[in-house]
């Protein structure tokens, strides 16, 4: 009869027991409150960083960024709450040596799967490697077996046919491309889609899909969601962006004008939100590129149904964070992948060792936002003249200018040794007439007036088009800020590493050094100013080079190879005198700069009038036009209201 009681008062413990772990579990599910809750992890514009990498932040020498540190969060963070979303808002390629295995092994899309990115969306440097490149990625990755991330796209203009979009459209169907997808973490439903942005497809010249308006097309399907789904949130992968100016802020104006979207993981321009941004019900959130930070929000569902923030960080990504070793030991197996498949090419390996520098170069962001000559600047350029010269020979062309404009430079130089992978960091962008990774140097031939012409564009346009910041070799010039625009520039010259100095002649032809890009950019200045400025790209012989053939036919070589514009800064780099281990160290000559690009700020009448160009001429000569009209048209006004007084 005891032995019954106790049994029956076990049992009654067991049931009271369980019954408190039950309904504690539901509590904590439902935030005490009744109320669901939901975390979300995040990247963006990660562009190949598939493992950590040196640069400057805050001013300080740093290694960043790294999939392996981010997977040891991401997994830090399911202990905590399983059913947390990871999602990537695209631009996941083209960035660093990792991009040379795009087509044939999908490093940076199989390895978002590795650590558990479950949704994605295309950004514009995914088509860079034009429809035949994309296709190939998608079919690499789906052939790898391996758990991949869905990618959503949902304003494709299926309407438009042509090759490449066809070839795209079967790569996206064999993946399973969706315009968007439902995932249930928990008791909460969520449909997350995507969408490519206005200046997204502005910036893929390559793209040869066509793209509906992107708020008209959010707002269809959003419809189509709520009618098909009742999701409990809508989570939108837009690679748009964000503005300082809210007209201008593509994602601001979708979670305005798509009010129902709970969440938009604002992709594109590389933003840095230490804030949300928050419009209604709707939350936009950035945790800006390559990998630097891992997004992290939680939200709470309110009794209408939406969803307000209840925590928000940006998670910096740097060595203080131990590396998951699994994921480590696949971003290896890329890396070997690199030395055998494209490094090979050109005689490297990803990590050796070409350089050290004993100083710091500028930050990068100062190159877009400090107008003045800057150090690495003048490396880069000095690179190209150099290893062309080189490869000429002593008897062969020695190239008179190089120009690099900032907006193809994607990396700085730290402290300490500089590897194949640092240098490649700092130009990866494009491919050449060869279809491998990597702009080519081109040698076309410029006038001595098209020379001042492009030092003016630099003085009065670059502050209105960051991107279009010139740093040059062989060409100086000085300018001041606060003259007329296009009449900024009062002195340019040739000059040499020794400071000799070269007066212009307008009519002469000069050999000029560029990228394949930024050269077919220059020919666009023409139209660009409705033929205010005039440069004009030209072959040796002064023909002008019109088509994308004729600038490829301008491609220098070394041999059977394109000479791409890292290994040319990577034997440069290697070409200077070694220390007693052997390592090139870098001249004490970039420590600072040489007067190549001198800013006169001054405000006197002199400063601001002397040397005045042909477009200044025509500009006053114009105002004193206008001037002398309005003087008569107000002159004649008068005479007639006079006469009238005196009629009446």
């Amino acid at each position: 009869m005891m032995k019954r009681k106790a049994v029956k008062r076990i049992m009654a413990i067991f049931i009271v027991a369980i019954t408190i772990i039950i309904n504690s579990n539901i509590i904590a599910e439902a935030n005490n409150d009744g109320q669901k809750t939901f975390d979300i992890m995040f990247m963006h514009d990660v562009h190949s960083h598939l493992e950590s990498f040196n640069t400057i932040i805050d001013g300080k020498d740093a290694n960043i960024g790294g999939l392996a540190r981010i997977k040891t969060l991401i997994n830090q963070q399911k202990e905590k709450n399983p059913n947390t979303l990871v999602v990537d808002g695209g631009d996941f390629s083209m960035g660093t040596l990792y991009q040379t295995l795009f087509e044939s092994d999908a490093s940076e899309l199989r390895m978002l799967g590795e650590i558990g990115v479950e949704v994605t969306t295309f950004g514009n440097h995914e088509y860079d490697y034009r429809s035949k490149g994309l296709y190939n990625m998608l079919e690499s990755a789906k052939n790898s077996g391996e758990a991949l991330p869905q990618i959503v796209v949902s304003n494709i203009d299926k309407s438009v046919t042509n090759e490449g979009a066809e070839l795209l459209m079967k790569g996206m169907d064999d993946y399973g491309v969706e315009e968007y997808t439902i995932i249930k973490k928990g008791d909460v439903k969520i449909a997350v889609f995507g969408i490519f942005g206005k200046d997204a497809l502005k910036c893929a010249p390559t793209c040869e899909l066509g793209f509906v308006d992107p708020i008209e097309s959010a707002k269809e399907t959003v419809k189509k969601i709520k009618e098909n789904e009742e999701p409990d949130m809508i989570v939108c992968l837009s690679h748009s962006g964000v503005n300082e100016n809210v007209d201008k802020s593509e994602d601001e104006q979708l979670a305005m004008k798509v009010p129902d979207i709970d969440v938009i993981i604002s992709a594109h321009s590389h933003t840095e939100s230490k804030e949300a941004k928050i419009h209604g019900n709707t939350v936009v959130v950035s945790c800006g590129e390559y990998g630097k930070n891992l997004g992290s929000l939680s939200l709470k569902q309110k009794e209408d149904g939406r969803w307000e923030l209840e925590n928000y960080e940006l998670i910096r990504i740097d060595n203080s964070i131990e590396e998951d070793t699994a994921t480590k030991e696949k971003i290896d197996y890329f890396g070997e992948l690199i030395d055998e498949k494209y490094l090979s090419k050109y005689g490297y390996t990803k990590d050796e060792i070409v350089g050290n520098s004993l100083w710091s170069f500028n930050p990068l962001k100062d190159m877009s936002y400090i107008h003045e000559e800057m150090q690495l600047g003048n490396i880069l350029a000095d690179s190209y003249i150099y290893t062309v010269s080189q490869i000429n020979g002593k008897d062969g062309e020695k190239p008179d200018v190089a120009i690099v404009p900032s907006g193809i430079i994607r990396e700085t130089i730290v402290t300490g040794n500089i590897s194949v992978n640092d240098i490649f960091n700092i130009f990866p962008l494009g491919i050449g007439k060869d279809k491998t990774v990597g702009y080519p140097l081109i040698n076309v031939y410029l006038t001595g007036s098209e020379l001042k012409t492009l030092c003016e564009v630099d003085a009065s346009v670059s502050d209105l088009m960051k991107t279009a910041r010139l740093f040059m070799s062989g060409l100086s010039f000085e300018f001041n800020p606060n003259r007329l625009i296009l009449n900024k520039v009062t002195d340019t010259y040739i000059t040499d590493l020794n400071g000799n100095r070269t007066e212009l002649e307008d009519d002469k032809l000069y050999s000029v050094l560029s990228d394949l890009y930024s050269a077919q950019m220059l020919s666009s200045v023409t139209d660009m100013s409705k033929g205010i400025l005039k440069i004009q790209p030209k072959f040796k012989d002064g023909t002008i080079i019109e088509t994308q053939d004729d600038f490829e036919n301008c491609i220098v070589y070394d041999g059977e190879n394109e000479l791409k514009l890292w290994d040319a800064v990577a034997r440069y780099i290697s070409s200077f005198d070694k220390d007693n281990n052997g390592i090139s160290q870098i001249s004490e000559y970039y420590k600072t700069t040489h007067d190549r690009k001198i800013v006169n700020d001054s405000k006197s009448i002199k400063s601001l009038l002397e040397k005045p160009n042909k477009i200044a001429i025509a500009l006053v000569v114009i105002i004193i036009v206008f001037i002398i009209l309005i003087v008569v048209i107000v002159r004649i006004v008068i005479k007639v209201m006079k006469k009238r007084k005196i009629k009446q």
